[in-house]
């Protein structure tokens, strides 16, 4: 069961209606995804989250020490890794690439052993899980208030029971919108608010102490990801539950984060902190200080299909804040690599997700689709090269 063949794909779509957030504008969507093929030909997919030909570039640099490695071992093969990358590579992108092998090495060992990942993580402890809907984003509309409610109300006629959208235009601005929303979706629906590090810790303090009269389940991302002391400050301050941790990675990220009582709620990127195998560790992390797990998660099926079967397996906590259910974040904005080029087996009717059954991670990938929006780089001539004094 020998690692015979690995594959960084990079796709990419121009969208055709972008949209921001408090940092930049989205108009485009570009992912790597991986495929592995063992000697026998069995193969899987995973995904890195990040700037995706870099990432492409690390599964590449991955690929000579771990080619020939058995895939059933994915915990060595996770260390490999992990130890050659060491040195200038504690965090960040290289941690994305090894997470998209770590990936498509558990969707493999799933269909080796004809077991959904959820089960080989230790058990299916959640069948069901209660996804929040992630929209919301800014657009450049001439009435973006209205656009805002009537996606909020539409992710409401759909079921579900959760949605979040960004922050950090002003304090302002966000208090406008968040107050629109929250009346027209009424008490019923959870509301969360997301600002992508927009905000010092003063401004994050001034909107959370205005917003808590409208009931805003976590506050995600208030602060810098760097300003452990402003998120604890913060967290000390408000009544609204914390949450962060998209831009952490590693078990060691998440110590800092943890041990400087930052958050409430623990919010690691499978397909970027470590994948599945670091994704565990990191739950465990959690549990020790007793703070819930919300995955987040932004790609393909592929990525949220990793993220299903991770919360299938979390143990359950009777204390968590934000339902009864599990959830997880469920991206609803325009992503063509998502609906076209992967195939999934999840079943989400009436806001409820049901883990699915099938083998590995339940996802495929339209050979089709992939070429339509596989990224062709620019061919560059460099027969030439001047040199300047």
């Amino acid at each position: 069961m020998k690692i015979a063949k690995i594959e960084p794909f990079v796709i990419f779509h121009q969208l055709d209606t972008p949209f921001y957030f408090s940092q930049w504008q989205y108009d485009t969507r570009k992912i790597c995804i991986v495929k592995i093929t063992l000697e026998d030909g069995t193969y899987g997919w995973g995904e890195g989250y990040g700037p995706a030909s870099v990432i492409k570039s690390g599964v590449e640099f991955f690929s000579s020490f771990i080619i020939g490695m058995s895939a059933l071992e994915h915990e060595n093969v996770w260390q490999e890794m992990y130890l050659r990358s060491m040195d200038y590579a504690r965090s960040g992108i290289l941690q994305a690439a090894i997470s998209a092998i770590d990936i498509a090495l558990w969707d493999i060992k799933g269909k080796l052993l004809d077991q959904p990942v959820s089960v080989l993580l230790g058990g299916v402890k959640n069948p069901k899980i209660e996804p929040y809907a992630t929209g919301l984003y800014f657009e450049r509309v001439a009435d973006l208030e209205k656009k805002l409610v009537d996606e909020a109300l539409l992710y409401k006629r759909q079921g579900f029971k959760a949605t979040k959208m960004k922050v950090g235009l002003s304090i302002e601005e966000d208090l406008r919108y968040i107050k629109a929303i929250r009346e027209a979706i009424g008490p019923e629906m959870r509301l969360m608010i997301d600002a992508n590090h927009a905000y010092s810790y003063q401004e994050a303090l001034k909107l959370s102490l205005a917003a808590e009269q409208y009931d805003i389940s976590w506050f995600e991302e208030p602060v810098s990801p760097e300003d452990y002391e402003g998120y604890r400050k913060l967290r000390e301050k408000t009544k609204i539950p914390i949450a962060g941790g998209e831009c952490e990675y590693l078990k060691f990220g998440f110590k800092r984060l943890l041990e400087n009582e930052c958050v409430d709620i623990v919010q690691p990127d499978i397909c970027a902190a470590g994948g599945l195998t670091e994704a565990k560790r990191i739950a465990t992390l959690a549990q020790v200080y007793s703070k819930d797990v919300v995955p987040h998660s932004w790609g393909t099926w592929i990525a949220i299909s990793a993220a299903a079967h991770f919360v299938a397996n979390l143990d359950k906590n009777p204390g968590r804040m934000y339902g009864d259910l599990p959830t997880m974040e469920l991206d609803r904005t325009e992503n063509a690599l998502r609906d076209e080029v992967t195939k999934h087996e999840l079943l989400i009717e009436k806001g409820i997700l049901h883990v699915p059954n099938t083998p590995g991670l339940g996802v495929e990938v339209c050979d089709q689709a992939l070429e339509k929006y596989l990224f062709k780089e620019e061919i560059k001539d460099e027969s030439v090269v001047e040199i300047r004094e």
